[in-house]
């Protein structure tokens, strides 16, 4: 029997690796409940999950009539509308629709951004403390270099750009059907935003993937208007959320293991072996989206039915110690790393590039501006919200610091923290 684990709780979020051992001891698939998605089996190993995430013809993000898989019957039609996005979709639709933004996510443009990413990043460190100390590192700057980034992509004003993070606040407090509810309001007007911008740059042009999309609209391209604004919903909230509780994941990481910041300072050629260790660590989207079974199968010698619902757990994945050695060890020289924690198969993350190369500016201005950096409270007083699928820290009060021990030798352990 699997134990009925709370994926919501502040313990689950803490020590994410003791939870998931005790999962993955009842099994590779287990059944249980999760929130807003009700009864469901999950995966709790990297085959499993691979095996799910590869086969869209067996495990499909629609229901028999069409609708979304993890949609209720009573949630509004613009909810609907906005959940209707190539995330959601399986083919032929998926690849109509991610041809048409793939471009400009293709590993060339998105290093062509690291300059201007940097620059972001360098005066969001510089303005860290100007509201006073100590300072929210979330709020103040994790949050804010992602919604930019994303923002200047798309083309959007940056004079909206504190709407932007009020919305991505809100949907941060989602935590169950009741939180759900107050989001509506806030959905409904992001949506009606997004329609506004996209006509705005049918009649006046502009820079920017709105722009892209509305050309290929009047050049008669395959996608209609409310597939416009999902996608566009899409790309500003998977854009910056998940990006956002990377780089405050790993910054917590740093503040409270200063060995291996020390490593990372003295030779910042390093920081790409680190970034896929903190995607790997922290693991921002814990959980997919829920898919059905489209027939009966056996999934890792776990019979399932047609019609059942499955979650793969990309943070067990990236957990397995038939996989990782010392999974539950945070080791910033962890290579191969065959994280999960951009999925697998044709709905692989479009984003992967650009969340590396934010998270690597982000980790670099902040250091080199802030080279004492230093959490404001004991880390156990940091806490997490209460979201489902998403391990995102609350707050992450810091301070300029000025006490730190001198750096350790480039060869000093360890390399490996708790």
């Amino acid at each position: 029997m699997a134990p009925r684990l709370d994926f919501t709780s502040e313990a689950f979020f803490r020590d994410p690796p003791t939870a998931i051992a005790a999962l993955r001891a009842s099994g590779p698939v287990v059944a249980t409940r999760f929130p807003l998605v009700g009864d469901v089996w999950i995966t709790t190993t990297h085959d499993a999950t691979a095996e799910v995430l590869k086969d869209g013809t067996t495990f499909t993000l629609r229901k028999e009539d069409g609708d979304v898989a993890g949609l209720r019957w009573w949630m509004p039609r613009y909810v609907r509308a906005i959940a209707n996005n190539m995330l959601t979709m399986d083919e032929p639709d998926h690849t109509r629709l991610r041809s048409i933004v793939d471009e400009a996510f293709r590993r060339r443009a998105i290093v062509a951004m690291e300059p201007r990413i940097r620059a972001i990043a360098d005066g969001l460190a510089d303005d860290l403390f100007a509201d006073g100390s100590p300072a929210d590192l979330v709020q103040q700057y994790a949050r804010i270099l992602p919604v930019s980034v994303i923002c200047e992509l798309l083309g959007l004003p940056a004079a909206d750009r504190p709407r932007f993070i009020a919305w991505a606040n809100k949907m941060s407090s989602l935590t169950n059907v009741v939180s759900f509810f107050r989001l509506l309001f806030a959905f409904r007007k992001m949506r009606a935003y997004l329609a506004q911008q996209l006509q705005i740059a049918r009649v006046q042009g502009g820079e920017g993937l709105i722009a892209e999309l509305v050309q290929v609209e009047r050049e008669g391209g395959q996608i209609t208007p409310d597939e416009m604004v999902s996608m566009v919903f899409l790309l500003l909230a998977a854009g910056s959320e998940t990006t956002t509780h990377l780089i405050s994941g790993s910054v917590y990481e740093l503040l409270r293991n200063p060995g291996l910041r020390d490593w990372l300072e003295e030779d910042w050629s390093r920081i790409s072996l680190a970034v896929e260790e903190f995607l790997r660590f922290v693991s921002p989207v814990q959980f997919s989206k829920p898919r059905y079974l489209r027939r009966d199968v056996e999934l890792a010698g776990v019979r399932l039915k047609k019609g059942d619902r499955v979650m793969v757990m990309l943070a067990a994945a990236n957990m397995d110690p038939a996989v990782h050695d010392r999974p539950e060890r945070l080791d910033l020289t962890r290579k191969p790393n065959r994280h999960m924690s951009f999925g697998t198969g044709i709905h692989f993350c479009l984003g992967h590039q650009l969340a590396r190369i934010e998270a690597t500016c982000a980790l670099q201005a902040l250091l080199a501006r802030w080279p004492k950096l230093e959490l404001a409270v004991d880390p156990a007083q940091i806490h997490w919200r209460k979201r489902p699928g998403m391990r995102a820290i609350a707050r992450l009060p810091v301070v300029a610091g000025g006490n730190r021990r001198p750096s350790r030798g480039a060869a000093a352990e360890p390399l490996l923290a708790d």
